[in-house]
């Protein structure tokens, strides 16, 4: 597997290239699929806090830094993607970002306060996305009204999240299905 690139599409780092690691099952998302998720969050994108639980190339991390976001913190599995990813943050002088090497959604650590956006996009056969929703529900790690993305293979049903989550918008492309849900408690 070749090692490639991804470009950040809109913000303040438009165009800049990221490294893709050549990782098995690391998949970023498509420049279609962000376009249409960073016009969602466009309202609510500035200042927030985010959590990029399965940061893989890092790319939707670095678009919300890159379109305002306060602070992201990016968790991937593997120790050469978080060497990677943290190089790639000190090129950019990130400094408001951290990423440290975990297996979500149970090493997640403890947040000195709750997320406004969660970008959940993890490997689809792993099977996770679902039990790391309802983790971050019982660890109390979102905010009131937080935005969760939700990229799986599948399209997610609203029956299928945590009782007080809504699903504000569900998209298709290709081989991704993608959502927007939000928390209403």
């Amino acid at each position: 597997m070749a090692q490639g690139q991804v470009r950040i599409i809109g913000g303040v780092w438009r165009g800049r290239k990221l490294i893709v690691p050549a990782v098995p099952h690391l998949r970023p998302t498509p420049d279609r699929v962000r376009e249409t998720l960073f016009n969602w969050l466009a309202p609510v994108i500035s200042g927030a806090y985010c959590l990029d639980a399965f940061a893989g190339s890092g790319v939707l991390g670095f678009e919300a830094l890159s379109r305002g976001a306060a602070h992201v913190v990016m968790v991937e599995q593997t120790n050469t993607v978080v060497t990677l990813l943290q190089q790639e943050l000190a090129v950019l002088n990130a400094s408001n970002a951290e990423v440290y090497c975990a297996r979500v959604p149970h090493q997640l650590k403890c947040s000195p306060k709750p997320f406004d956006i969660v970008f959940l996009d993890p490997p689809y056969q792993d099977n996770i996305l679902l039990p790391t929703c309802f983790y971050l529900e019982e660890q109390g790690l979102l905010a009131e009204g937080a935005y969760i993305y939700l990229e799986a293979k599948e399209p997610v049903q609203p029956a299928d999240l945590p009782a007080h989550w809504q699903l504000l918008k569900s998209k298709k492309a290709g081989q991704v299905a993608y959502h927007l849900a939000r928390r209403l408690v």
